[in-house]
């Protein structure tokens, strides 16, 4: 069987750190300098439970040998594996994974021989199916068919079975009151498992597949990962699948994780709990004995409400006891979250009956609990209300086995609605799309606006209990769903190791003018985050994004004016916000950025379809606009969580790009407005050297150091050799690219320069490059544009042969002055870099750096009209990055 390139580099990853590095590159014996000392922290506070957690930690160039082995000083055992490297071989990124029944409130990692844990998470690799032991439950996963977890046991006792995937499906929207679109339910269909991590302290497995329906129809490709830990009674799932649909026909109407839990009780000591907003708890047992007419008894009816096992029968008033079989036994509990404000609660006695309503909140945490005195099934969805319509089920729990669900999208929601939000309205030329362009500035082309291949992601945890858990279990059980515990490095240490391009120094308030920038950048973030909460920047598609430009006179964001709407990372917001969480620490800007990341590379990215690898513009609907380009999909935007978390998803993410050159094949990013003849020819790609070249080139710089691709390599070299060999460079503007050398043409001395080419991610791809590869005639070609890009049209002129044009986003562009600055050792290109900080076409200092209440609006919420997300993601960005370069040397405005 042939296998792909692809799949190749994926088993690379896998491998662990000694047996894939064991004896290469080593450094001489007393060459390496010693390994520094890392003390971890946890971001938002040590966890009040158990916790495992899964970090990634940088290195110093050349410091890390190959084949370091590492621990934790407290002895906490911990298993470690290489994330990337240094050009030199040295370890670049270590990822870690610990599990603690009483966590520390910090760590210190470093270099030496890890503890073992006292109960190793083993995997066993079977024909058929494949069981994992944490040493306090066990799994059987199955290789095919429909159950992803077959059996979970907590010592001898079955707790979970079972466990699939369901969805339910329509064919269409039905647009008319007499519903007449019949569902039908499909189920997960497994093809692949794959075990890419066997313990000690963490073990992982892959489960691929697609839903499929009683004819034998199939869709919604799913990834679906599992998660154990040493010693460890939950399992963590992240569930992604893919949309494969146009959004016409065939659509979603419910969306889950199903498990089947035994009930052994009896109905008084079986329990239902669900956790609402914050700590606030639905109680109840199957068959309640309180609140009757007849008193069982003071102690009866505290065991039952604690979710302990309650006295024997006979030793109630016998007038209870006698007249159970009245009671009734309410086997159906639901909690739907229909919208980021409210969730509902009912119950029923059983199938067939009508459900009483049982109370209503606010922002349920996605926690509940099915089963009894003897044990039982805690299930939870993270982000519960933020990724809204969303359900939690019970059914059965009367009976001898119950049924729970965790709907990712509630069936009480109705369909969901995936179609184009307008017909066009004559756009069916370029020209009449242009005129479109140019007055809602949404870039419509018909057949576009699919979301065919789009994806989402969302994190599950199961809990095989042995008893019902007390009211404060549970409570720290929701919190650690909402907000799952992760070790961090400190702030000093990922400024020493010199990663992400060296664009970021801590957070400092030393002097009146250094102070001012950083209220400024404190301001925006708290400004942003408030604008979510109080504007509900949330839903299934939604939430993670921010959107892109204010509607002063309506007072709400122009959520419905096509370009305005949506951001999708135009201008690099997901780079201010890691950039800001690098240089702060802080927990707040982290959850942000990665409810942004989790949302950019899976719904605004195209992963099946001939737009594989392309991302789309920012939009009404996130796959709205025409514009399907590398400038959304590039890893830049992704490489900071993966690198912080091992996220094994992001990873994915970033390795489906690596062959992403061949989009241009499919797709002209320029065909509307090109005025020559152009057909894209394999050997002569239009590549253009901004917003192209750069999401092509972070692709490769990231597989290249994850694992050292030599395509990869040779691709990123080659272009960056080529580039430098056009006469004027970076300032060429596009290059005729090969796809099967990985260089550029020869090109004719010309000038095209965007004010968009450096502005999602190039900027931070070329200070890597920089860093990583002795290229001088790159470096040359890079410095030249970062020079130039802000300079008079003389000084353009002489130096290239033309003017630069009628630029914008001068604010933005004045980072490149700054690092041309450090790079040449010129004084006077910082000051002007300041200067074009200060007074270039975005924020000023003499703004008013502050938000207004509005009571207009259809919920009271702040408003700052002054405030835009392209000038936001640019001018946080260029004070970060000027900060960290030429801090020093800043004068104020």
């Amino acid at each position: 069987m042939e296998v792909s390139r692809r799949e190749v580099l994926a088993g690379m990853a896998a491998m662990p750190l000694i047996s894939m590095l064991d004896g290469e590159g080593a450094p001489a014996a007393g060459a390496a300098p010693a390994v520094p000392e890392v003390r971890l922290t946890w971001l938002e506070g040590r966890p009040g439970t158990a916790a495992a957690s899964t970090w990634g930690t940088p290195w110093p160039k050349g410091v890390v040998p190959k084949g370091q082995t590492f621990a934790l000083a407290d002895g906490t055992p911990v298993q470690s594996w290489p994330l990337a490297y240094w050009p030199d071989g040295s370890l670049k990124w270590t990822a870690h994974a610990i599990s603690a029944d009483t966590p520390a409130e910090s760590y210190t990692l470093r270099a030496g021989t890890p503890a073992k844990p006292a109960t190793p998470v083993t995997v066993s690799d079977r024909q058929n199916h494949v069981d994992v032991d944490t040493g306090v439950i066990r799994a059987r996963i199955g290789k095919s068919g429909t159950e992803l977890i077959g059996h979970i046991w907590r010592g001898d006792v079955e707790v979970a079975r079972k466990g699939r995937l369901v969805n339910l499906k329509q064919e269409r929207i039905d647009e008319h009151e007499e519903k007449t679109t019949s569902l039908d339910r499909y189920e997960s269909d497994i093809k692949k498992v794959v075990v890419e991590q066997a313990g000690p302290v963490r073990a992982v497995i892959r489960i691929e597949g697609g839903y499929a329906g009683k004819r034998g129809k199939s869709w919604l490709p799913f990834t679906v990962r599992l998660y154990f830990y040493a010693g460890a009674e939950s399992i963590r799932m992240t569930h992604t699948f893919v949309f494969d649909r146009d959004g016409q026909h065939d659509v979603i109407a419910g969306l889950g994780v199903r498990f089947r839990v035994p009930m052994r009780d009896a109905a008084y000591d079986r329990h239902i709990r669900f956790v609402g907003e914050g700590h606030g708890m639905l109680s109840e047992a199957v068959q309640g004995i309180t609140g009757l007419r007849r008193d069982p008894g003071a102690a009866v009816r505290a065991a039952q409400i604690a979710g302990t096992e309650l006295p024997d029968p006979s030793t109630w008033d016998q007038r209870v006891t006698t007249r159970l079989q009245y009671i009734p036994e309410w086997g159906d509990h639901s909690l739907s979250q229909l919208s980021s404000q409210g969730f509902t609660l009912k119950k029923r006695t059983k199938k067939g009956y009508g459900w009483i309503p049982v109370d209503q909140g606010g922002q349920a945490s996605g926690l509940g609990y099915a089963g009894g005195v003897g044990g039982g099934l805690a299930f939870g969805l993270r982000d519960f209300w933020q990724l809204h319509p969303t359900q939690l089920d019970i059914r059965d729990a009367h009976t001898d086995e119950a049924e729970v669900t965790v709907w990712l999208w509630s069936p009480e929601a109705g369909p969901m609605d995936m179609r184009f939000y307008h017909d066009g309205m004559g756009q069916d030329t370029y020209p009449e799309q242009l005129e479109g362009l140019n007055i809602t500035y949404e870039d419509y082309e018909p057949g576009f606006g699919t979301p065919y291949g789009i994806a989402r992601t969302h994190e599950l945890t199961f809990w095989a209990l042995p008893a019902t858990p007390s009211a404060e279990r549970l409570g720290t059980m929701a919190d650690q769903l909402r907000t799952p515990p992760q070790l961090v490095n400190p702030v000093a240490h990922l400024v020493s190791a010199k990663v992400f391009g060296g664009l970021f120094s801590p957070v400092d308030r030393s002097n009146p003018a250094r102070a001012a920038v950083e209220d400024h950048l404190d301001f925006l973030f708290t400004f942003y985050k408030g604008q979510a909460e109080q504007r509900h920047w949330y839903g299934f598609w939604n939430y993670g994004d921010i959107m892109h430009t204010f509607d002063e006179d309506r007072k709400v964001w122009r959520y419905d004016v096509g370009g305005y709407a949506w951001d999708n990372s135009e201008l690099s917001p997901d780079l201010w916000l890691w950039y800001a969480f690098l240089r702060s620490g802080r927990a707040d800007v982290f959850r942000f950025a990665e409810a942004m990341t989790r949302h950019t590379s899976e719904v605004d990215v195209y992963h099946l379809g001939p737009w594989a690898g392309l991302g789309t513009r920012h939009g009404v609907q996130h796959w709205a606009d025409s514009a399907k380009q590398q400038r959304i999909s590039t890893a830049i935007y992704r490489r900071f969580y993966y690198y912080l978390t091992a996220d094994e998803r992001t990873g994915d993410l970033m390795r489906a790009l690596v062959d992403s050159d061949t989009t241009f094949l499919a797709l002209d990013p320029l065909r509307k407005i090109r005025t020559e003849p152009y057909t894209p020819d394999p050997h002569a790609l239009a590549v253009g050297l901004g917003t192209d070249w750069s999401g092509l080139a972070a692709a490769w710089l990231t597989e290249w150091e994850r694992g050292g691709d030599p395509v990869a390599e040779r691709k990123l070299k080659a272009t960056m050799r080529t580039i430098a060999a056009m006469p004027n460079g970076f300032v060429t503007g596009e290059g005729l690219y090969d796809l099967d050398t990985g260089e550029f043409a020869p090109a004719e001395k010309k000038v095209s320069v965007s004010h968009l080419s450096a502005m999602f991610g190039q900027v931070e791809v070329c200070a890597e490059l920089i860093d990583l590869v002795d290229v001088p005639e790159f470096e040359k070609a890079w410095l030249q544009y970062c020079r130039l890009f802000n300079a008079t049209a003389d000084e353009q002129t002489a130096e290239t042969g033309a003017s630069f044009g009628n630029l914008i986003l001068r604010q933005g562009h004045s980072r490149l002055t700054a690092y041309a600055a450090v790079r040449l050792k010129r004084d006077d290109l910082a000051a002007r870099a300041w200067k074009e900080f200060y007074t270039g076409d975005g924020y000023g200092p003499n703004l008013p750096w502050r938000a207004e209440k509005v009571a207009s609006t259809l919920n009271p919420t702040e408003q700052a009209p002054w405030v835009s997300t392209n000038t936001t993601a640019l001018y946080g960005l260029a004070a970060i990055q000027n900060l960290a370069l030429i801090g020093g040397q800043i004068t104020g405005p």
